[in-house]
């Protein structure tokens, strides 16, 4: 019973063989795949004019065809940070806008301020009353010397007549040659009492126009320093809640220059009156010619640096001091 049901789970031996056919037909497929992929995949000089597009948007096989037979353009070069952003820039720096001469004005004595004129901002002429102190001391001081002053000429005029009628009746043989002498001395004792109160009279004149500010410039209010009734000094008493020892700040705006401290191994590429390039970092599209206009003659032991001055040429208005710009220090120009 067991023996029967074994032969009917057996395999027929014919049944036991493969196809031969069949197995030859796939080695021969996956042979010719493979030398389609190489003969593709194989380098050839001309496929570097060959373009495959795959996607949308990109060029047509001809039209890179025809880009490759002209002639390729030469990529700008880049500007380097150290060397310049142009072929005659040698070494560029950045530093910062500066006025040339930034003015404090302050008061010849103490004295009270009564009014102002102007706020920060303001343009002001040479010559213009930007603020007042209070005279009423030295309008009194003017008003007394004046007194002695016609005093001392009066003194003066009847000096000189006495002088003269001695002297005529000195030749009379009125008076006497000592009377004449001792009239001429009181004459001139007056005219030098006049002299000197003369002096007393221009400097209480001076000293009330000192009350009187005036800008010393063209230019511009940079800062202003104090208010109305309050008290300023010329100099500080030593203390940090002294009086004021200025009132405005005043600056050139057309007198500008770039403040820049050049690292010690890059000295050698700086001399007075080299041509610069200055470009406000605030208006990269714009740039202004300059020169060295000052090196300092010491150098920041430190840092490793010194300071350099560089004068713009005809600045303007998007130049604004204590802002950042960029200087191109350009090379000599060969003849």
């Amino acid at each position: 019973m067991n023996s029967d049901k074994i032969r009917e789970l057996q395999i027929p031996q014919a049944e036991k063989q493969r196809p031969q056919g069949s197995l030859f037909g796939i080695f021969l497929i996956v042979i010719l795949l493979t030398g389609v992929a190489v003969f593709f995949a194989w380098p050839r000089a001309k496929d570097s004019s060959r373009l495959v597009a795959n996607g949308p948007g990109k060029p047509s096989t001809n039209s890179v065809a025809k880009a490759s037979s002209s002639p390729t353009p030469t990529a700008p070069a880049t500007a380097n940070a150290t060397t310049g952003s142009s072929p005659d820039t040698i070494l560029t720096v950045s530093g910062y806008i500066i006025n040339r001469e930034r003015i404090e004005l302050s008061p010849r004595y103490m004295g009270t301020v009564t009014w102002i004129g102007v706020k920060k901002g303001d343009a002001v002429t040479n010559g213009q009353i930007v603020v007042t102190l209070d005279d009423a001391e030295y309008k009194a001081r003017v008003h007394e010397v004046e007194g002695r002053l016609a005093t001392a000429k009066a003194n003066v005029d009847k000096a000189k007549l006495d002088y003269q009628r001695i002297k005529q009746l000195n030749k009379t043989q009125i008076e006497s040659q000592k009377a004449e002498d001792d009239a001429r001395l009181q004459l001139e004792s007056a005219e030098a009492t006049l002299k000197e109160i003369q002096g007393s009279y221009e400097l209480a004149k001076t000293y009330l126009d000192w009350t009187i500010i005036r800008s010393p410039i063209n230019g511009v209010v940079l800062e202003k320093l104090v208010q109305p009734n309050e008290l300023v000094v010329p100099q500080s008493f030593g203390g940090t809640r002294g009086p004021s020892t200025a009132l405005i700040a005043v600056a050139d705006p057309k007198d500008l220059q770039v403040e820049i401290d050049i690292n010690e191994a890059d000295l050698s590429k700086i001399y007075m009156g080299q041509k610069c390039r200055v470009s406000p970092e605030a208006y990269q599209d714009k740039s202004y010619e300059g020169y060295v206009a000052e090196i300092a003659p010491e150098a920041n032991r430190q840092k490793g640096t010194l300071q350099i001055k560089v004068q713009i040429k005809d600045p303007d208005k998007y130049l604004t001091p204590e802002l950042s710009a960029k200087v191109d220090f350009l090379g000599k120009q060969k003849s």
